[in-house]
């Protein structure tokens, strides 16, 4: 079973995550998606394999979201800022086939297992 998970390690949750991950056995290939920001196009994939929106995705919170002034663009801006700014990602995110699932709470990750 293939699985990846985007990982922050600096993020409890995502730590979390992976740690419920590993004690069931599983070993997803870890992307460290500040080291390897997501393009464009991954950023889209992703979307949709989360049947989510690009806002629903981001981390608002971050003071780099007001700074960018991105509360009032639209999806597309949304994208590039997320492949431009990959912190802007919320954490952690599983990948298995076709499906995703963001990990907050970090117990999410176990319904794509």
């Amino acid at each position: 079973m293939d699985m990846t998970l985007w990982h922050n390690p600096r993020c409890s949750k995502s730590r979390a995550a992976l740690a419920l991950l590993e004690d069931r056995g599983h070993a997803p290939d870890v992307r460290l998606y500040l080291n390897m920001p997501p393009n464009e196009a991954e950023v889209t994939a992703l979307l949709a394999q989360l049947g989510i929106t690009p806002r629903a995705l981001m981390r608002t919170g971050e003071a780099l979201y007001k700074d960018l002034g991105l509360a009032d663009v639209d999806d597309a801006a949304l994208i590039v800022a997320m492949a431009t700014h990959p912190i802007l990602i919320e954490r952690p995110i599983l990948v298995r086939d076709q499906q995703a699932i963001v990990g907050r709470p970090p117990e999410m990750v176990l319904s794509l297992l």
